[in-house]
């Protein structure tokens, strides 16, 4: 990853940086950094400022182990703040919240991305009493039947039923497609990944 061009002088050495969740774009916390805590970031991939406090590099999980694990990483327009991206490990704040701005999690789209993580930890777990692990333990066959019934459950409401019913069904089906990419050992962003390339810009 490049070290991008910061204009140092005009913030006095510091520059915000803002820090998201890679997968869920949910806002994290933000620090400052120097160009020491930059290049350190770079070169360790975990993320790590300038304390104002301590007046010394803070590496984020240097005691709690709470580390934030670079993905990206880019300047804004006018060169003086930091967007990152990180998947963390743990909690971001010190008060054991996801975030440093509340404990509210993902929301939107965002929350998807939460999901995905849990369906991959509960396959993972192998705890009998989830209904998830149950699912992806009877096979691909199976999650796909489950797919194709709640698509065809999806889609009778979506002429029959009233709109409450419907979004029912449609977050159920979109649920057990979840479980079934999981099952397929693929993810929720491959199928994004999938749908930016068909709407990228033509060249």
């Amino acid at each position: 990853m490049k070290l991008p061009k910061i204009d140092w002088q005009k913030t006095d050495g510091l520059v915000p940086a803002i820090v998201q969740d890679a997968a869920t774009l949910q806002v994290l916390m933000l620090g400052y950094m120097n160009a020491a805590a930059l290049k350190k970031t770079l070169r360790s991939t975990k993320v790590t400022f300038f304390s104002r406090t301590k007046q010394r590099l803070w590496v984020k999980g240097e005691s709690s182990g709470n580390f934030l694990k670079l993905v990206s990483l880019e300047v804004d327009c006018d060169n003086d703040t930091l967007l990152i991206k990180a998947n963390p490990i743990g909690p971001t704040c010190h008060r054991g919240t996801t975030s440093c701005f509340g404990d509210e999690g993902a929301t939107g789209v965002g929350f998807l991305a939460h999901l995905d993580q849990v369906i991959a930890a509960r396959i993972k777990s192998g705890d009998k009493s989830s209904y998830t692990v149950r699912l992806a333990q009877e096979g691909v066959t199976r999650c796909a039947q489950k797919v194709g019934e709640e698509g065809v459950e999806t889609a009778l409401a979506a002429l029959s039923a009233k709109n409450p019913e419907f979004s029912g069904e449609a977050a159920d089906l979109i649920f057990h497609l979840m479980v079934l990419m999981r099952v397929k050992k693929l993810s929720l962003t491959d199928a994004i990944s999938v749908l930016e390339k068909r709407h990228a810009p033509k060249k």
